[in-house]
């Protein structure tokens, strides 16, 4: 059955792979980028590369929620419902080190970002008869401090994207329990897989973006995978396919989830 996917970050890396394989299985996909020339280029060529027409554009810098909300507002004009969204939009350097809320990036793009999203995209999502959401974990996680996701600590990029990949497995946790009708499953797409964010960041890779591109085309698509609510898969723990495993610990302590979506909350309200 053919889907509405809208993918962020799908101009680069594991993005633009899964993008690129469910546009050859017939499904309508948006692709998203926050460079308009970017994300028309990549458009027009998997429209070619696919002969799938139904490719859609978005823009937005995510490191801006305001941006994000123009972003839902569009793809509710755009298409009349959701089946599926992968939150897959990450950095890990950045040459602005904080938005211009003082937010750290990483918090801001990885996390803040794909919970405005999100919750902006629930009515869309709802209306489908298989709603999915895919969040792009790691492998990396660390303990939260709510202080550096205020903007009130700064952290070394390495442990505030760790933070923010545990935040976001956390929030899953929560959303899922939450939705009665719609799945979320957050994933390790595999670690050091090749794409630019991992080679700048590390200098080296340890597998293909073919890789995350095949497990974000499965989960979002095959229908043993609905059954799976909440729960997190590693993608490092098989091949060529991973399985179902343990996040961090703190991702099953509810009182700690709970401070974090109310401090997420708070920001959001500040910001927004």
């Amino acid at each position: 059955m053919k889907k509405t996917i809208l993918i962020t970050g799908s101009t680069d890396g594991i993005g633009k792979e899964a993008a690129h394989i469910l546009a050859q299985d017939g499904h309508q996909i948006i692709v998203h980028g926050r460079s308009q020339q970017k994300v028309e280029t990549t458009v027009n060529s998997m429209k070619s590369d696919t002969g799938n027409q139904e490719i859609l554009a978005c823009v937005a810098d995510l490191s801006e929620l305001s941006a994000v909300d123009s972003m839902c507002l569009d793809i509710k004009n755009m298409v009349p419902h959701l089946d599926v969204l992968i939150n897959n939009a990450g950095v890990f350097n950045s040459p602005n080190p904080k938005n211009e809320k003082g937010i750290d990036m990483r918090f801001a793009v990885n996390y803040l970002s794909a919970y405005r999203l999100t919750n902006q995209l629930l009515p869309s999502l709802q209306q489908s008869e298989d709603g999915r959401i895919i969040n792009l974990s790691s492998a990396a996680q660390e303990a939260v401090s709510i202080a550096a996701l205020r903007g009130e600590k700064d952290l070394s990029a390495s442990s505030a994207y760790a933070q923010s990949k545990l935040a976001l497995t956390m929030w899953s946790f929560q959303l899922g329990q939450e939705q009665d009708k719609i799945t979320v499953i957050p994933v390790n797409p595999g670690s050091l897989l090749d794409t630019n964010m991992v080679r700048e960041a590390f200098g080296r890779t340890l597998g293909p973006a073919e890789k995350g591109a095949n497990i974000l085309q499965v989960l979002a698509t095959a229908d043993e995978y609905k059954q799976f609510d909440s729960q997190y898969f590693d993608n490092d723990l098989g091949n060529p396919l991973g399985s179902f495993g343990p996040a961090h610990p703190n991702a099953y302590n509810q009182s700690l989830i709970e401070e974090l979506i109310s401090v997420t909350e708070e920001l959001i309200n500040a910001i927004i």
